[in-house]
């Protein structure tokens, strides 16, 4: 009999159980997060009682850095700090594993996968072992073997999966397991910033793969593909090849452990028992102990029904009453109509064939009023039917009902394609969760199960896996053959959401942000679906000659930054980069290095370069002018919606922490404008076409405008007041000089302090924007609070009022959460001292800018302009202006921005334009 081995991903496991129960974690009376450690406890119970293992280990991660780090700098550098909660569980779960006997392995220098890769390879050598990974961490997929699988511990409770080598083969779309490094290579890894090929996602990599079975035969054979493809791979080939390193799994780790030393051991009864006293753990003391065991110091009845909530199964659709009815013919429709008018709120949510809004076909809505009902109204295929049908629902969706939905605006979006407008006041449990609880995440299915116990009917439970081999139904195809399922799927949709809702309404009014949601963001969603829809026309001919000016300024850069350097090497390459600036050349005599030994070649370390040296000035432009031409002339085109013509970015609501409106596919916030290369892209956009113009209103200096209200300091309130230049007037103060005295670097010091004062800026980061000693960007910082008392008074009461309320709020009460300002790490306490001085500064920018757009579509609609509002980027709004209405219609766009959220005894400006493409407009 095959001795049976399990090797136990400590890290990913703690941050899996840790997370399971963000919501509400399991507390110890003296208020210490034990999640991660109960939930490490369990899948250990687990294991030993169902699985029978003769070999255990748990293995960790350290935190020196790895050969990865040394090969690749940005090496998981995108990842957060872990949470100090979790940080402080580590050795808890430490204690617990060896209180149960079992060894637990690291290494400095490499990471858990590899131990575990080493392990699994010598239990293969040794013969006689079947290996189990207990991980949810797809790279181990490529050590899969007949002999070695993948255990993935189930989430909140569920069913555990094990993953053999005929699952690794059909998920991967591989022949052998070790090819997934392969197609991991090619799609990258964002979990580990592993960057793979841009534009290779993980389909089209398993598709490569599959046809050509290692990425160094497809990098050798690029000339038998096309297009975009061809030219990525071989542009990228480098760093697919050091993606595939980063991701393969090292399997001759030096280790000093045996594996009879990984034996199941005799439990140390006493320190077992010693710990979950400690750790107040009652439900899984009587587990292991018996009804006899009792956690002595008064277990916490919050935390022990928490723990048992995480044993419980979520509940399904097949566990709970419900009465889902299908509506298809005009007596059903009448009846339903009739019902759904005498409500005073209802929840509806459409069924499409496409999340392409402009592509998708409406399939049908479904109606939900009370816990357990649900009725679907399938419309007709016939469109001319359909629209019929429709125009029915218009009186019920202009009523004043409350409107319920989760994600309403892809919903109003739908409605508003097929014709139907929709009036509010509208509840959005998305956006409701989102204000509510802002760090966690807000699909349905997770509000479901964490607020309701549930776990809906998933989308590829209808519509089949795309891994499939018959691959994915469409919607339309599911009408026709699994209509009952759908009928189902959809109610459920809406009778979920009407759940939730009564959920999160109390939640709402008690977390103080219901005013905010009620005066802004829910009035917002309507304005954004017709922004949104309306979309911006790119002019192609004018982007074409962008693209080739934008080529040829990249080749004259790269040409003579290699002048510069005396040789060729790789420009994009950091550590290339880095040697030629600090070891050919020697620019400075103490290069700033990573942990790894490379030199730091980063915008910030260049910026302050630039000034003095044409190479490094010449390399920031490269790098700009490339990421310009790959992320926006080269991509731009493939976002033009192929009914419209037009280019409809997403506008989301609430994902920046501030409140600011992010816009996504495609990103229309980060074209630079500050510029000249990135105000070159802007020419592209156009207007609609003859009798219009594009109209930019521009807020100005709206940040320091609001610091200056809300600190109330008289010398920046009164350079507000006089409309003095601020940054002139600053310098001025700043270094004792009349303002026609001030030089155009000490105008250039003021500004970066004015702006920077909002975010925190340190005498050493000054220094280095500025290119200048800590000890003279000191003084500066030094003489500005002088001058400006107030502002230094404001930013020490904001953190101090934010440590103690738990959150930082704007001046209309938007609330940031910020539980790190009581952190013991001084530098995670920093950033959120940086933050409660930041958020009511940029969170009142953001409420202002939002009331504006509502203020302004209202304006646009009551009296029936033929302009349109186009896009909102940072503190600006861009319309399509009807050359006929910019005499009237302007100056009440201007009046409606200012008066939108008024600031005490500062003015607020909007600064306008108007031309021919967005550049002129700006």
């Amino acid at each position: 009999m095959a001795q049976r081995l399990f090797l136990i991903d400590g890290m990913a496991l703690a941050y899996r159980s840790h997370f399971a129960l963000i919501n509400s974690p399991i507390r110890t009376t003296q208020g210490v997060n034990t999640s991660a450690v109960f939930g490490f406890a369990n899948v250990l119970l687990d294991l030993l009682e169902k699985e029978s293992p003769t070999h255990l280990a748990v293995v960790f991660d350290t935190s020196a850095p790895t050969f990865r780090h040394q090969q690749f700098k940005e090496y998981k550098a995108q990842r957060e700090d872990m949470p100090e909660e979790l940080a402080e569980a580590i050795p808890l779960i430490k204690r617990l594993a060896e209180a149960f006997g079992f060894p637990v392995l690291s290494l400095d220098g490499y990471e858990a996968d590899d131990l575990i890769g080493t392990l699994t390879r010598m239990a293969d050598e040794a013969g006689g072992f079947k290996s189990y990974m207990v991980t949810p961490d797809k790279d181990f997929c490529q050590l899969v073997s007949p002999t070695t699988y993948m255990w993935k511990p189930g989430r909140k409770g569920g069913q555990h999966e094990v993953l053999d080598l005929a699952r690794v083969q059909a998920d991967w779309q591989v022949e052998e397991p070790d090819q997934v490094v392969d197609v991991l290579g090619l799609m990258g890894d964002t979990s580990d910033n592993i960057p793979g090929v841009p534009g290779i996602g993980p389909k089209t990599a398993m598709k490569l793969i599959s046809q050509f079975g290692r990425l160094e035969v497809l990098l050798q054979r690029t000339a038998e593909l096309k297009g975009k493809q061809k030219e990525r791979l071989e542009e990228h080939a480098e760093q697919a090849l050091l993606s595939k390193r980063l991701a393969r799994i090292h399997r001759e780790v030096p280790l000093e452990v045996t594996l009879d030393q990984l034996l199941i051991p005799e439990r140390k009864q006493d320190a077992l028992q010693s710990l979950f006293v400690e750790l107040e753990f009652n439900t899984l003391g009587k587990r292991l102990f018996g009804d006899a065991f009792k956690a002595g110091r008064g277990f916490s009845a919050a935390a022990e029904s928490q723990g048992e909530l995480l044993e419980a199964s979520l509940k399904t659709l097949a566990d709970v009453p419900h009465h889902y009815r299908e509506v298809s013919t005009k007596p059903q429709r009448t009846a339903l109509l009739k019902t759904l008018q005498k409500q005073s709120a209802f929840c509806f949510d459409t069924e499409t064939t496409s999340l392409d809004i402009r592509e998708a076909r409406l399939l049908g809505i479904a109606f939900s009023w009370q816990k357990g009902e649900g009725h679907f109204l399938v419309l007709p295929e016939e469109s001319q039917e359909a629209a019929e049908v429709l125009q029915e629902l218009a009186p019920l969706f202009a009523s004043q009902a409350e409107k319920i939905g989760h994600h309403l605006k892809y919903d109003l979006a739908v409605l508003q394609e097929a014709g139907l407008a929709v009036n509010g006041p509208f509840f959005d449990t998305m956006l409701v969760h989102a204000l509510v609880e802002p760090a966690q995440r807000h699909t349905m299915d997770f509000l479901a199960e964490s607020l309701l116990g549930y776990t809906p009917v998933s989308i590829t439970s209808l519509i089949g896996d795309k891994k499939d081999p018959q691959g994915q139904l469409d919607m339309g195809e599911v009408v026709e053959k699994r209509r009952q399922e759908l009928v189902a799927y959809a109610c459920e949709d809406a009778d979920v959401t009407w759940q939730l809702a009564e959920k999160l309404r109390p939640r709402l009014n008690d977390s103080g942000q219901a005013e905010i949601y009620a005066t802004i963001e829910a009035p917002l969603l309507p304005v954004l679906v017709r922004m949104e829809r309306e979309g911006i026309r790119l002019d192609q001919a004018a982007l074409a000659e962008i693209r080739i000016e934008l080529g040829e300024r990249i080749e004259e850069l790269r040409a003579s930054v290699m002048g510069h350097a005396g040789e060729d090497f790789n420009l994009n390459s950091p550590k290339q980069l880095g040697e030629i600036l600090f070891e050919k050349l020697q620019l400075i005599e103490k290069p700033k290095k990573t942990k790894t030994g490379q030199y730091v070649t980063n915008e910030q370390v260049l910026t302050s370069l630039a000034d003095r040296f044409p190479i490094v000035a010449e390399v920031l432009e490269y790098r700009e002018a490339s990421k310009l031409k790959s992320t926006y002339v080269d991509a731009l085109p493939d976002y033009i919606a192929r009914k419209t013509g037009r280019i409809h970015s997403d506008f989301q609501q609430l994902v920046a922490a501030t409140g600011r409106l992010a816009s996504a596919n495609p990103n229309l916030q980060n074209i630079p404008v500050r510029s000249a290369l990135g105000r070159r892209v802007r020419r592209a956009f156009v207007p609609r076409g003859e009798g219009f113009v594009l109209f930019a209103a521009d807020y100005s200096q709206i940040e320091l405008r609001i610091m200056a209200a809300l600190s109330g300091d008289e010398a920046m309130q009164e350079a507000f007041a006089q409309e003095a230049d601020i940054h002139t007037a600053t310098a001025a103060r700043v270094y004792g000089v009349d303002q026609e005295g001030v030089l155009p670097e000490m105008r250039r010091a003021a500004k970066m302090v004015n702006f920077g004062i909002i975010y925190g800026i340190s005498a050493f980061g000054l220094s280095q924007r500025l290119g200048i000693p800590r000890g003279e960007a000191a003084s500066i910082i030094e003489a500005y609070f002088k001058e400006y008392a107030g502002v230094q008074a404001f930013m020490e009461r904001a953190v101090q009022e934010a440590r103690e309320r738990g959150y930082a709020e704007t001046l209309l009460g938007r609330r940031r959460l910020l539980p790190d300002l009581k952190s013991k790490n001084g530098n995670v306490r920093g950033g959120a001292e940086r933050m409660a001085i930041n958020t009511p500064i940029q969170g009142s920018a953001a409420d202002m800018i939002k009331l504006a757009m509502i203020g302004v579509e209202s304006l646009l609609a009551e009296d029936g302009w033929r302009s349109r509002m186009l896009l909102q980027v940072h503190d600006e709004l861009v319309f399509d202006l009807a050359v006929e209405e910019a005499e009237a219609l302007v100056p009440k766009i201007l009046e409606a921005m200012k008066t939108a959220l008024p600031l005490e005894g500062v003015p607020i400006v909007v600064d306008s334009n108007q031309g021919t493409n967005w550049l002129e407009a700006h």
